[in-house]
């Protein structure tokens, strides 16, 4: 199995579309969509609509925070993703809310656990910035004998850990287009990268391949018309500081 690994892919069509371009390029055999569709992006519509049509096809998709808040607003607006997530859901139909509100939180594919944030609690929405919060995350992953591999999203990094011979989780800083060999012998945890919003100072999209036979991770940057992005959201009268921080990738 060659999978496709994209998260937070925040309603950005052009990014979406060049990653799954590149993905074909790689032969992969299976795409799994780890949350986070919409929220911030200005084509939440043409987001949802195509990965379920991926969907259809054996795709795994999950729920994420702003999937959550789309499908069913906050009363409040205390953040600039909480006051956008009325615009989202009134750009959705009732057929795409209430797939976002259906999706699951977590998903076991062969020896790997899929999660948009911790495998602890995901419904709370954790950040693996840390290995501590790494650790937490494998530990309850690991209740499960058969499961080698975490892959999440949520944090729009692309980081690796894994567990050392003491216990000890220890960080990797992948390589992109590099494959790292992650033997089943281990336990792993991958934060994919973010499709549609990357915060590490490149705005180049970022998804991740992972192959079961090869036992093999490649983390892949991938180039796309961010300006265009960045001008279809100001067009769309969302928050001038979702489009600047497409074209920094901050």
């Amino acid at each position: 199995m060659r999978l496709a690994l994209m998260s937070d892919l925040h309603a950005n069509l052009h990014a979406l579309q060049a990653c799954l371009a590149h993905a074909r390029e790689q032969q992969v055999t299976q795409y799994a969509f780890l949350g986070d569709l919409v929220g911030y992006g200005a084509d939440p519509g043409a987001v949802v609509d195509l990965v379920m049509g991926l969907a259809e096809e054996g795709a795994l998709v999950l729920k994420g925070n702003h999937d959550e808040m789309a499908a069913r607003p906050p009363e409040g607006q205390q953040t600039l993703g909480e006051a956008t997530a009325r615009w989202t859901h009134a750009q959705l139909d009732a057929g795409q809310r209430a797939y976002l509100d259906s999706l699951p939180m977590t998903q076991q594919l062969d020896r790997a656990l899929l999660v948009h944030a911790t495998v602890d609690e995901p419904e709370l929405w954790r950040y693996v910035y840390d290995a501590a919060a790494a650790g937490q995350s494998l530990d309850a992953a690991s209740v499960q004998e058969q499961v080698r591999y975490v892959f999440g999203g949520h944090v729009h990094r692309q980081s690796l850990y894994y567990r050392a011979a003491d216990g000890q989780l220890v960080p990797f800083v992948p390589t992109p287009g590099v494959p790292i060999p992650v033997s089943a012998r281990r336990h792993w945890l991958a934060t994919i990268g973010s499709v549609g919003q990357p915060r590490d100072g490149s705005p180049k999209a970022m998804y991740t391949l992972y192959d079961s036979e090869e036992s093999e991770l490649t983390f892949h940057r991938v180039a796309y018309d961010h300006h265009a992005a960045a001008d279809a959201i100001r067009r769309a009268g969302l928050p001038d500081f979702f489009a600047d921080r497409l074209e920094i990738g901050r």
